[in-house]
């Protein structure tokens, strides 16, 4: 099945962590859930991938510290610290399972967002090419190209409405 990771945008953490058991592309007003600008993808976490993706399109090296993001929920001064801790929480505890929501820095969503368009082709090929892809074939090159526009234009919307962007993610 995979792991999902809906990136969006919102206009702070508050709203960012609205509802956090809820995915963020389906708007929701019975449960007072916003409708998020969203971009839904598998197996594209971000500190590995799609700190790769920023790394090329900021054109600087690759570190696993370029994408270092904020825990927002559950909330991090709730965790448990050992593994005492971790075993006695009940089994519907969310630092088991269920959702998290993660802020990225400013600064990766302005590399993102600072990609000219006719960068677009070549920063998705480069990306295809990272070992993450490997499992992908050539099929997927118009896929890879569709999600780099999406991502960069995701990156776009935020910087021009001063907002940052978040991950959920269920597991």
């Amino acid at each position: 099945m995979g792991v999902f990771f809906e990136y969006y945008r919102a206009a702070d953490r508050a709203v960012a962590i609205v509802q956090p058991e809820h995915p963020r592309e389906t708007a929701d007003a019975s449960c007072g859930l916003p409708e998020f600008d969203v971009v839904v993808t598998k197996w594209i976490d971000p500190g590995v991938v799609l700190g790769q993706l920023v790394a090329f399109a900021g054109q600087v090296d690759y570190s696993v510290r370029l994408v270092e993001v904020v825990v927002l929920y559950p909330p991090p001064e709730g965790a448990p610290r050992s593994d005492e801790e971790r075993d006695a929480l009940p089994e519907d505890s969310p630092y088991l399972e269920g959702s998290c929501i993660m802020e990225l820095p400013a600064e990766a969503r302005d590399m993102l967002a600072g990609v000219d368009d006719a960068r677009l082709p070549m920063l998705a090929e480069q990306w295809a090419a990272i070992e993450e892809f490997s499992h992908f074939t050539d099929d997927d090159d118009g896929y890879m190209l569709s999600l780099t526009k999406e991502l960069v234009g995701l990156a776009r919307r935020a910087r021009e409405n001063d907002q940052l962007l978040y991950c959920w993610v269920s597991f």
